[in-house]
């Protein structure tokens, strides 16, 4: 209430801070910083003349104008000045620690014109203390922020490999939330290893029995004593469930800590009842550690609240466990940015959470968090909505030495000490790209010096032939393992703009129209919904074959690239990313209901859907192919009540009906499964003519806060009489607000964009690359008129720090307007949005049921012999995708015999060819003696799969090389960002005439059905 009163008599213009004896205390400390752009001589002195700054609520990017409406390496990168006025009413006996969730990219701190620390990697929370620098009465803390693209690391003298301009969108500031913490002169430390060099508290489980709900709740609390006398110190623990009852306290044992000392306090106790943590069931306790002195010394209360929760993990045998349940990994690869347009990272607490929910809505349960540390407010969020998380250090594309893998370790220590209590941070990843042994064991000493329970494995990408990884796995392609679990880091890079959605209506966007890339037509990354979601099907099938069930060699899945459209590297038309499955203000694509029917499971669909893509507005000619994503085994197609027959099944889970003649009405899809028993279903409808608009507010759960930095997301549609969206219209929308908002808009594709392409990628008369930024449109960002795309649009009003009505109204022409009035209320004196926000429990409790059905059994090899090169022909089944067999070159000597642990009668056989992405094999199988199939593989993304007709039961298997091999185009566009393929196997060039057998991997399969 100090804090309150002094607001309002000083107008806002000071914060006050109000020790209250020595109470431990952590005060949001986010509300009236003034920013300044460009250097500024004396800024940090407590007499500076600050008065015309701008005023603005942190995290704030004094960039964020910028947010999709340049391309990412024109974002703005210069030098700016924060400055924050605050007065402190006790010094005596008090501390005070001040931390920084994060900046970007690095920069000094002043407190009352005094240098007390930096911070310059960019990634990172930070902390100092400032007690030695604050004074009774006014202090001022100035930060001199740089977030140049060239900055360098001051203790290392290097660049930051992560500090890059195709992944690392450069919103600079202080763009995270900052917290003054208040503590006496004995207190539990911070998580804050850089500059304080201390670790926090430790809150982890042991001895989980998932059947019977029970766990044993440790906590650990480094604690410093900086009273003039030693003190016997324990650690007080109190339980709280989730709606706010205490389920257990106890008091661990007493420590007696020197003057000027740290000491760690420890205390456990068994829990029962116990709700575990699971996906899309973020269930979390509040646990509060307490420091009780023996000798009764201690002035005031020091206790510490931490949210988290409870999850027994286990990664082997190629799978990964979450609760005794095998969970495969799929989901996406989104940019730690995770930006929207205009106001770039800087936003709520709860929508941070309405986004990364929505990953569990479409059926995602883990989200990597690419290349970077994720803020501490979205692997909070991920906590609370039960979204599964892979966190990075920081790097790029490569392994490194010296000055930089030094700040990669150093990113990775003071992450884990930051995130360990959060138990939606599942897998600790060290590189974007395959790392050394050496640097593996590194890291993994850290994890194991700092979370030693935490029940989190690390790895990086590849680690196929590191035992010391806990997980690995490629992106853009395939591994199988039965040692640890491979999944993909990221996966089908097509791009797609909403707003197409196909060729058969407007704005008739032809499959694969748009600008060059790097010189050459680019299919990939300019497709329309109808190819962008069959897309997604094909290539979550690749994972889908390889399964849990389907072996002992077997892929954990992956993770989509990515989740939202960003603005990072691109390669459509547009200055932006758009491989997502939602739109940049998070509209879903039809995408989005596709990875629905397809992951509604923890490894197959356990819950049923079914999706027809597009709409149904066509013109009376109009016949088209019709898309239906499902998880049944058949589905049926009616158009008004009669049938069209059953789909055509590929890839699992697509269904399509090639010539279907457009007729008004009612479009249905029917899922059933083998038996003809229905499982789902789904409908499009013909929309009438426009005749309204709606306004829609998606809102902060705990009210819409007046402190100058909460927003409302607005949506707004074109419906017909019926009140159905009207999926072809795109007229402009003009807005206007008044009372107490912010008006920040959204993001739109300018009309003229939708003009089709030639095939050379000329558009009106010019020749266009997506390379070349300096063509594409400001995207409507800040506009206060904008179209709705497919009859839907979203913007963003943000609050002032005046609570008040807020109306905005919205006109379209040929309709009458609309108009929605938000309204904003105080916020309370100290917002802890992580304490208080609600938890997303829609999945319910982690099942005991299996996850999947073994549906195949490997048949060991016992055994090799090769035409030639039969030294290394045990590469060909070593479980390490990283080591092949190759024959000598002659057709004569192509061949190798498997001989088997046991006589099988063979069914299938699943085998990694060299070159699999561009590479067909004609092969012939034998076994023993018997022929049992002859052909061409197909090129993949990794397997084929051999299926054998006529099983014949030998104990020997032969595969034979009859020709050259062939090249395929089929992947082509599949590319590493810097132009090349995805490993030294997957690439090789073929020598006329010579016919050389090469396999990376092979497995012989029986079904057991």
């Amino acid at each position: 209430m100090k804090q309150r009163r002094f607001l309002l008599i000083m107008l806002l213009t000071l914060a006050m801070v109000s020790a209250s004896a020595i109470e431990r205390a952590k005060q949001n400390f986010n509300s009236n910083w003034l920013l300044y752009i460009g250097d500024n001589a004396g800024a940090s002195s407590p007499k500076f003349d600050d008065s015309d700054w701008k005023r603005v609520a942190v995290p704030h990017a004094f960039n964020e104008d910028e947010a999709f409406k340049v391309a990412i390496n024109e974002l703005t990168d210069t030098i700016m000045w924060y400055r924050k006025h605050f007065t402190i009413s006790d010094i005596q006996d008090v501390k005070y620690f001040i931390e920084f969730e994060g900046i970007r990219q690095g920069g000094d701190c002043y407190i009352n014109g005094q240098l007390v620390g930096g911070s310059d990697n960019g990634v990172m929370a930070f902390g100092f203390d400032l007690t030695p620098y604050i004074v009774k009465g006014e202090n001022v803390i100035a930060f001199r922020i740089d977030n140049s693209w060239n900055y360098r690391d001051r203790k290392h003298d290097s660049r930051f490999q992560w500090h890059d301009k195709n992944f690392n969108a450069n919103y600079g500031g202080i763009v995270k939330n900052v917290w003054l913490h208040t503590t006496g002169l004995v207190y539990q430390t911070l998580p804050l290893y850089s500059n304080l060099e201390t670790t926090g508290t430790y809150i982890y489980g042991t001895d989980y029995d998932i059947p019977n709900k029970t766990l044993t709740v440790n906590a650990e609390a480094q604690v410093r004593n900086e009273s003039s006398e030693a003190l016997s110190l324990s650690l007080k623990v109190v339980v709280a469930d989730l709606e706010g009852k205490k389920v257990a306290e106890f008091v661990g044992s007493p420590v007696m800590v020197p003057s000027g000392q740290m000491a760690v306090l420890k205390a456990s106790h068994p829990l029962a009842d116990v709700h575990f943590w699971s996906w899309g069931y973020g269930y979390l306790y509040t646990i509060t550690t307490t420091l009780v002195c023996a000798e009764g010394k201690l002035k005031g209360t020091d206790a510490v609240q931490t949210r988290t929760g409870f999850r027994k993990t286990r990664f082997g045998d190629g799978k990964f466990w979450l609760n005794d349940r095998v969970m495969m990994v799929h989901g996406f690869a989104q940019r730690t940015s995770n930006e929207w347009p205009a106001v770039g990272i800087d936003v709520p607490a709860w929508l941070s959470d309405y986004s990364n929910a929505l990953q569990t809505e479409c059926g995602g349960n883990v989200v990597r968090w690419m290349h970077i540390t994720p803020s501490k407010q979205d692997i909070e969020s991920c906590d609370r909505v039960g979204l599964l998380q892979a966190m990075p250090a920081g790097d790029a594309e490569k392994d490194v030495e010296g000055p930089r893998w030094l700040q990669r370790t150093e990113v990775m220590r003071d992450a884990i000490i930051y995130n360990r209590n959060n138990p939606s941070v599942i897998f600790y990843e060290c590189g974007n790209e395959s790392i050394s042994r050496d640097h593996m064991i590194e890291m993994k000493s850290i994890r194991d010096k700092y979370d030693p329970y935490g029940g989190r494995a690390i790895g990086s990408r590849e680690m196929l032939d590191i035992d010391e990884a806990e997980y690995g796995g490629e992106m853009l392609y395939i591994n199988k393992s039965k040692k640890h679990p491979m999944w993909a880091m990221e996966y089908c890079r097509d791009e797609g703009l909403r707003k197409y959605w196909d060729s058969s209506s407007y704005p008739y966007h032809a499959e694969g129209d748009g600008p060059l890339y790097r010189g050459a037509p680019a299919p990939d990354y300019n497709h329309n919904m109808d190819e962008f979601v069959k897309t997604q099907v094909v290539r979550w099938n690749e994972f889908y074959a390889e399964r849990p069930g389907t072996g002992k060699r077997v892929s954990s899945g992956g993770v989509k690239i990515i989740f939202s459209d960003t603005n990072t590297h691109f390669r459509g038309e547009v200055n932006y990313r758009t491989s997502g499955a939602t739109d940049a203000m998070r509209i879903p694509k039809d995408a989005f209901y596709a990875f629905q029917a397809m992951w509604d499971g923890w490894v197959e669909p356990e819950e049923h859907h079914t999706h027809i893509v597009g709409h149904w507005n066509y013109a009376d000619t109009i016949k088209k192919p019709v898309y239906v994503v499902s998880s049944g085994e058949k589905v049926e197609l009616l158009l008004n009540g009669s049938s069209l027959g059953y789909g055509e099944r590929s890839n699992t889970f697509l269904f399509t009906f090639p010539e279907v003649v457009f007729k008004a009405g009612r479009l249905e899809a029917i899922s059933y499964d083998a038996s003809g028993k229905e499982l789902s279903r789904a409908s499009l409808e013909t929309v009438g003519p426009a005749v309204q608009l709606r306004l829609t507010a998606i809102e902060n759960p705990e009210g819409f806060k007046a402190d100058g930095s909460d927003m409302a997301l607005v949506q707004v549609e074109i419906l017909d009489a019926e009140g159905r969206r009207c999926p072809l219209d795109d007229r402009l929308i003009s807005f206007t607000l008044s009372g107490e908002g912010e008006w920040r808009g959204g993001i739109a594709l300018k009309k003229d964009s939708s003009l089709v392409w030639a095939a050379d990628g000329r558009r009106g008369g010019d020749i266009l690359d997506s390379s070349d930024t300096k063509n594409v449109s400001d995207n409507y960002i800040l506009s206060s008129s904008l179209p709705v795309e497919c009859g839907v649009n979203r913007v963003f009003v943000r609050s002032t720090t005046t609570p008040g009505p807020i109306v905005l109204t919205a006109k379209a022409d040929g309709l009458p307007s609309a108009t929605l009035t938000l309204t904003t209320i105080e916020p309370s004196s100290n917002e802890r949005p992580s304490l208080t926000l609600p938890c997303n429990l829609s999945r319910g409790e982690t099942p005991f049921s299996p996850s999947y059905k073994d549906l195949k059994t490997t048949i060991d090899i016992a055994s090799v012999e090769a035409g030639s090169n039969a030294s290394t022909a045990s590469n060909s089944y070593d479980d390490n995708e990283l080591s092949q067999w190759e024959s000598d070159g002659t057709k004569e000597n192509a061949w190798v015999r498997y001989n088997l642990a046991s006589k099988a009668a063979i069914d299938e056989i699943t085998v990694k060819l060299t070159g699999w992405r561009n590479k067909c094999y004609p092969l012939s199988i034998y076994a023993g003696e018997t022929l049992v199939w002859e052909g061409i593989t197909d090129a993949t993304l990794g397997y084929v799969h051999i299926n054998i007709p006529n099983p014949v039961e030998a104990d020997n298997y032969t595969v034979r090389m009859l020709a050259p091999t062939i090249n395929s185009d089929a992947f082509g566009a599949v590319k590493e960002l810097a132009g090349g393929n995805t490993s030294e196997l997957d690439r090789f060039k073929s020598v006329k005439g010579e016919v050389k057998l090469r396999i990376v991997e092979i497995d012989f399969l029986e079904h057991t059905d």
